[in-house]
């Protein structure tokens, strides 16, 4: 699809080096559907935002080529006050609507329109680190500049991550990566591949490796794949549906309408509300997979019990003590949510932010410990719940974000 708006004036004047420092309501660390989301909301209520990033840079450069979107149409918009800026709209203005699952591409493009249309404050710089400084935030940015922010916003996304597996440390990265690096599918052509896992990032990497000429085999440790929607008269019982289905169509039936409500998931004790995430978000593809994988060898119940190099391919040693020798590794084995990963934050920081296990410890408007903090996107999810994982969450973050700094502002020094 050719997009149809220039991104090179984005949301407003860009800081360079040059710059002096300067004071903000609200800084945002990360440009992709949440710190757009969250920008646009916060620029309304007329406070001086910042938002740093390349604008979809993740969804760009680290997902799968030619990867196709699991979530329905109606849970892949990105939020705006006024929902004027839909994928709906983005489409009508490049007089096409796409049929089926929505391209990566169109939604990468469908993220740049939006950002340039609704002309938040976007500075493309990275954030170097993020530290405290009295009754501010100093914002550091890798090209010099300095920001003073009463409040910040960090809305990094997943990309730091990535969960791989103890038994590939010791693969080098020519023979293993994982499926959020960004790899080239068409490298791999006429390759011995195997792809670890059993969810939507393993199973589509598969598919599309398969297309692109590889020689793939799955292996995964459940004993047999699920399917999302596997059951689709149960979406077509008209007002029944709506009943035990959002419109977000995250987790199974039932559990589906308590995910669509973040406030209330919230309220729920910490060990009900992790097996209501985990049950939502367990290892699943697409109903539109099986076909695409119907000539790919799949092998189920089994793990890699060791890896290791051997005249230059892997060695992969499996639990049934069987073994596969490939040209390379593809970990489609998801991400482990750990804030202390965010190299930005500075250690003084991060000592603040009381945490459930890895994940911040959020209160209402996604505040954290450490007043003007606020975590939104995945790191959310065991607070408020699995939607927080997905592009859907953005219209309750975003929302409830704003309100929470309405509610309380902070007075300038």
């Amino acid at each position: 699809m050719k997009a149809t708006a220039t991104i090179a004036n984005t949301f407003g004047n860009h800081h360079d080096s040059r710059q002096r420092s300067t004071d903000c309501d609200v800084a945002i660390v990360g440009a992709g559907p949440y710190g757009l989301s969250a920008g646009t909301h916060l620029k309304a209520m007329g406070l001086d935002v910042r938002v740093y990033g390349q604008p979809m840079e993740f969804w760009a450069t680290k997902m799968p080529e030619g990867m196709l979107l699991r979530s329905p149409r109606a849970g892949s918009n990105i939020s705006d006050p006024k929902s004027a800026f839909t994928l709906d709209r983005y489409e009508a203005t490049c007089d096409a609507r796409a049929e089926g699952p929505i391209a990566l591409k169109t939604f990468v493009e469908y993220g740049r329109w939006f950002q340039s249309q609704l002309g938040s404050s976007l500075d493309t710089s990275s954030v170097a680190q993020v530290s405290k400084e009295g009754s501010l935030f100093r914002v550091e940015l890798q090209n010099g500049t300095t920001i003073r922010s009463r409040r910040v916003v960090v809305a990094a996304g997943i990309q730091s991550f990535q969960r791989k597996p103890r038994a590939f440390a010791h693969l080098p990265s020519s023979l293993v990566s994982h499926c959020y690096e960004g790899r080239r599918i068409s490298d791999f052509t006429g390759r011995r591949v195997a792809v670890i896992g059993a969810g939507q990032s393993a199973l589509e990497s598969a598919a599309l490796l398969h297309e692109a000429g590889a020689d793939v085999e799955v292996i995964a440790r459940i004993p047999a794949l699920r399917w999302i929607g596997r059951h689709g008269w149960l979406h077509r019982l008209g007002p029944l549906s709506k009943i035990l289905y959002s419109k977000y169509d995250v987790g199974p039936l039932g559990i589906s309408r308590l995910v669509a409500s973040p406030s209330i998931v919230s309220t729920i004790p910490l060990v009900v509300r992790d097996r209501v995430r985990t049950r939502a978000v367990r290892s699943a593809g697409a109903r539109w997979l099986p076909k695409r994988l119907s000539s790919v060898k799949v092998s189920l119940d089994r793990s890699v019990r060791s890896a290791r190099m051997r005249n230059g391919e892997a060695q992969l040693e499996l639990s049934d003590g069987s073994e596969r020798h490939v040209d390379h590794v593809l970990l489609g084995t998801g991400y482990d949510v750990d804030i202390s990963r965010y190299d930005f934050i500075s250690s003084p920081l991060m000592e603040k932010v009381r945490c459930l296990g890895r994940y911040p410890d959020l209160q209402s408007g996604f505040s954290c410990s450490v007043p003007g903090l606020h975590f939104i996107g995945a790191t959310a999810a065991r607070s408020f719940g699995p939607l927080l994982y997905f592009v859907a969450g953005t219209e309750f973050a975003s929302k409830e974000l704003a309100a929470h700094i309405r509610r309380n502002p902070i007075p300038v020094a």
